[in-house]
This record gives structure tokens, sequence and C-alpha cells, in this order.
């Protein structure tokens, strides 16, 4: 691999969160949060609310940005990453308060059930009625109701790519701006990428392997996927909102980012992808010279789709 010299850096250091056994992968994780320096939240509040879940299931947690500077403001609904298995509101709160510090929206965050336990569509279903509820509660979040998006990183962006299909198909909440990092998007993993890269830093395809058999839950090779589930097999990408798209050169995940966004602009839908050469899943995670390019870049795209 040619990585960044910043990025080379990193690699040694960067456990394997081994998703086969999701309660490894869990405490690993962990581990790796109680590491991270906290964000400067001085410039926003940060509140967590219990909020009605899909009907017959149970509640869910959001976590709510809110900038402290005079709104309204635009509303993202992000959501965190962690192959289906893992994650929480802890796993990308810094990402949660840069976006609502430096591009000035209302960010909500949510903590949707996490497979084996609880398969598709347990957590596409609550993130989806987090969109509902941000929507809803547009004006005493001090949000702007046609300015809405949702993100996601990695798996993260499955779910965000998934909530604006299911926007799109149950005739709303109208989206602005879908932001997919570095995302999954097809459980086929037929790709020159998803062949290729085996052992690659922070993911792989074996642990791709192992995250679509426990999102997609037993018996799921007899049964036709949900796009809901995988996005690539929509049959349609058309009437989505605008995307912006991250991927990375050493990603088993590149090439099918690369097609979501080519197959979203097939079907009239404004794109920008940025395919960052010599790096890996996730690398804006690291707080490198180069992570932080990134994220200036996605701090701009919710400001551009969002904003005033």
């Amino acid at each position: 691999m040619n990585l960044r010299p910043d990025l080379a850096a990193l690699v040694e250091g960067i456990p394997y969160l081994d998703v086969r056994d999701p309660q490894v992968a869990r405490a690993t994780l962990k581990e790796l949060e109680a590491q991270w320096e906290p964000a400067d939240t001085s410039a926003i509040t940060v509140t967590e609310q219990l909020i009605p879940g899909p009907e017959g299931a149970p509640d869910v947690v959001v976590r709510v940005y809110s900038p402290k500077a005079p709104g309204p403001h635009g509303g993202l609904l992000w959501i965190h990453g962690g192959g289906f298995v893992m994650g929480s509101l802890e796993t990308e709160h810094n990402q949660c308060v840069w976006f609502a510090s430096q591009a000035k929206c209302v960010v909500v965050s949510v903590q949707y059930r996490l497979a084996p336990e609880h398969p598709f569509p347990a957590g596409a279903e609550d993130c989806y009625a987090a969109l509902r509820w941000l929507a809803a509660q547009a004006g005493e979040l001090g949000v702007v109701p046609g300015r809405l998006g949702v993100a996601g990183c990695s798996a993260g962006g499955a779910l965000a790519a998934a909530v604006s299909l299911m926007a799109r198909d149950r005739q709303g909440p109208e989206l602005a701006l879908q932001l997919l990092t570095f995302p999954v998007t097809d459980d086929r993993m037929d790709t020159p990428s998803a062949r290729r890269f085996h052992d690659t830093p922070v993911w792989s395809t074996p642990q791709s392997e192992a995250m679509w058999r426990h999102y997609l839950g037993e018996g799921h090779e007899q049964r036709e996927t949900s796009p809901y589930a995988a996005p690539n097999r929509a049959a349609t990408l058309a009437e989505l909102p605008p995307a912006h798209i991250v991927t990375a050169e050493y990603d088993p995940l590149r090439d099918e980012g690369i097609r979501y966004g080519q197959r979203l602009l097939e079907a009239g839908v404004p794109v920008t992808l940025h395919q960052w050469s010599g790096a890996f899943h996730i690398f804006d995670s690291f707080g490198t010279a180069t992570g932080e390019r990134s994220i200036a870049e996605l701090v701009h795209a919710v400001r551009e789709h969002l904003g005033d």
C-alpha cells in the first residue's frame, strides 16, 4: 500500500475489530473510544431524549447537538458506523460536535438497534423513525423544515442511504442532502476492491462478510436482499436528495461507494464524490492532517446544502 505518510504512521496501532464476534468487537471499540480526546462543546448544547420508535418497537435514544448561535438552522440526522453490530452515541460524538459547531446545524445522533440481536430492518427503521421525529420537532429544535439532511459513516452510510430511499418511497420527510462517508451499499461484494482488499487497515472483506451475516440474519441467502439493507440493490435511485460521497483507495468498500455515486448521477441526482488516494477506511477519524482536510470538506458540504 502506498499510504499518505501521516496515515501510514497510524497503521501499526490500529486494533483489529473482529466482527465475527460482536461482543469482542464492541469491547475493542469501547477501548478505542476511551482514548479519543473529546471535542470542544463550548459553542453548542448537548442533550439526550427518548423518542418514539417504529410502530410496535421500543423507543429510541437520540442525542441532540444544538448551536448556541441564533437560528433557525439546518438539521442533520447523524447515523454512526460500526458494521451494524457495534457503536453507540459515543462512537462519533466528536463528528457530531464538529458539524453542530462548525457547520452551524442541529445534529441529531441516533442510537439504533444493533445486529445480530436485532437484524435488519430494526436499525434502519429506528433511523427512519428518528428522521420523522426530527422533521416533526423542527420548530421546537430550531430547524428549518426544508433544510434537513442525513449523514452516516460506513454502515451508518448504508443506513443514511436507506433512510433517503425510505423518505422517497414513503413520501417524506423531504431531504436536501445525503452525506455518505465510506458507505456500505452492496451485500454482493463483487467489486474489484472487495475482491482485492482482504488485509487492509480498519476494514477488510472478511469483516464485510461477517457484518452482512449478522445484519441480514439467519437464512438470508434464501431471501432477496432489500434495498433498505443494501441500497445499491434499489431498482432506481431517481428523485433522491443530492449526495456527497467519500471513498478511500485502500478500502474494500471503495468501489461500491463509487458505483452508488455513478448510479445516482445516472438517475439525475447531483453528486459530489471525493475518492481519497493513499487512504484507508474511516481515515478521517484519527486526528491527522489528511483527516482534518476531509472533515473540513464535509463541514463545507453540510453548510452548502443545509446552511442559510
